[in-house]
């Protein structure tokens, strides 16, 4: 599974930015698929996932109701809506797929900088 992020950029406190994260091959070859981020302080820090099958989503207590994450099966994307940034959310975002082999997200993308200035 190739796993490739688009949609960070710079953007401003308050402001909203959508990443999409499109996966290469057959849609078995995962079960759910999770956004990660890394801070430039931080080690990698878990935002929120999405089920492949069933489309519930789960999300980090930091999040506030402020991130969304969706999906699309037929393309095989996921979609992170970010709302009311703050400057600590400036960071890489790196989308991850799960393996059902293993349970654990075990493919990643290349990361997607997000900047929030103010």
């Amino acid at each position: 599974v190739q796993l490739v992020e688009s949609g960070g950029g710079l953007v401003q406190v308050g402001g909203s930015l959508r990443l999409s994260c499109a996966a290469s091959g057959s849609s078995s070859n995962f079960t759910a698929m999770g956004w990660y981020r890394r801070g430039q302080w931080a080690n990698h820090e878990f935002i929120g996932g999405i089920s492949w099958t069933d489309g519930a989503a789960y999300y980090a207590h930091f999040v506030e109701g402020r991130f969304t994450i969706s999906r699309d099966t037929a393309k095989n994307t996921v979609y992170l809506q970010m709302n009311n940034l703050r400057r600590e959310d400036t960071a890489v975002y790196y989308c991850a797929a799960e393996s059902p082999e293993s349970g654990a997200y075990d493919y990643w993308g290349q990361g997607t900088q997000v900047t929030v200035s103010s």
